[in-house]
């Protein structure tokens, strides 16, 4: 999620020319109770399917709820995250492969939380993968139409 503080909507050469941008964030809509509690809602969403769907996936088997909702979470913040940067650069890029690689030591340096052999399994790995697309999927859907029918302010003064 650090990744996200390198991001940039603009380049310095279209801040200049564009100071309209500043006033959209002096009037705090940027960050405001609405965006908030729209963060809220959509951890609470992917928490909610992500759990949901791995005791339903896993049969309450704790082992594997733990392995499955641990790889759901980790995949799930990863794909959020690649899909709010705007401009990719080489440490963001950096971010996300040393938080997947945390993650794959983490699974070998806690084995006791951990089923090794099941996770090197097919089955494992759809039922991963369903849960993160359950998770996803939606939140992706939906940011996608709103910035198609409301775009962010930088597109339209970009556009014009």
């Amino acid at each position: 999620v650090a990744a996200l503080i390198l991001d940039e909507d603009v380049n310095e050469i279209n801040v200049f020319l564009y100071p309209e941008l500043y006033r959209e964030l002096q009037k705090g809509r940027v960050l405001s109770l609405k965006t908030f509690f729209s963060w809220v809602l959509i951890s609470v969403y992917q928490a909610t399917c992500i759990m949901v769907l791995s005791i339903f996936l896993f049969e309450y088997d704790l082992l594997h709820i733990v392995s499955i909702t641990f790889t759901a979470l980790i995949l799930s913040e990863l794909i959020n995250v690649a899909l709010t940067i705007k401009n990719w650069k080489l440490l963001i890029v950096l971010s996300e492969i040393l938080t997947f690689s945390i993650y794959f030591l983490s699974i070998v340096l806690l084995p006791t939380y951990f089923d090794l052999k099941f996770i090197a399994t097919f089955n494992f790995w759809w039922k991963v993968i369903l849960v993160t697309l359950c998770s996803c999927l939606p939140i992706f859907l939906i940011r996608f139409i709103v910035h198609k029918v409301n775009p962010p302010q930088y597109l339209k003064l970009m556009s014009t």
